[in-house]
């Protein structure tokens, strides 16, 4: 595991700690959506759709200096902040670290366990759209 995406975990972690409930927790992870870097207009192709999520949300990924980057919007506030809770750790990883680095965070936060099924089947198709974009950008160097 990359040491800066196990940092990132850990700074995760904090910043839920202090969150008493799933109210407060969920209020912490709207607001970490709105904080993410959004795609330009012409990046909101149908190849950067996200299948799997319930509503639309756009995913590029490019490599720059050998780490791959993340912008992400969607329409759901809900959904963009769970993006963005993955985003936090992958971005500015290598593309080996966002394909062998589980995201466990999400786990010890609970976080997993306090979704509705499609809003879990929403974070696992972001996860697997990162690591697929990580596959192609490894592949294109």
């Amino acid at each position: 595991m990359s040491p800066t995406f196990e940092r990132k975990q850990n700074e995760l972690k904090a910043l839920f700690v202090a969150c008493p409930n799933e109210e407060s927790k969920y209020k912490k992870i709207i607001e970490m959506g709105r904080t993410l870097t959004k795609p330009k207009l012409h990046r909101k192709t149908s190849e950067n759709i996200v299948k799997g999520c319930q509503s639309a949300m756009y995913l590029h990924s490019f490599l720059k200096e050998g780490n791959v980057y993340f912008e992400v919007e969607s329409e759901a506030l809900i959904s963009a902040g769970l993006a963005a809770l993955l985003v936090y750790v992958y971005n500015g990883e290598t593309p080996e670290s966002i394909l062998t680095c589980a995201p466990t965070f999400l786990e010890d936060l609970g976080i997993r366990a306090s979704l509705t099924p499609s809003r879990a089947n929403g974070l696992y198709s972001v996860h697997l759209r990162m690591k697929q974009d990580a596959l192609r950008l490894l592949t294109a160097k």
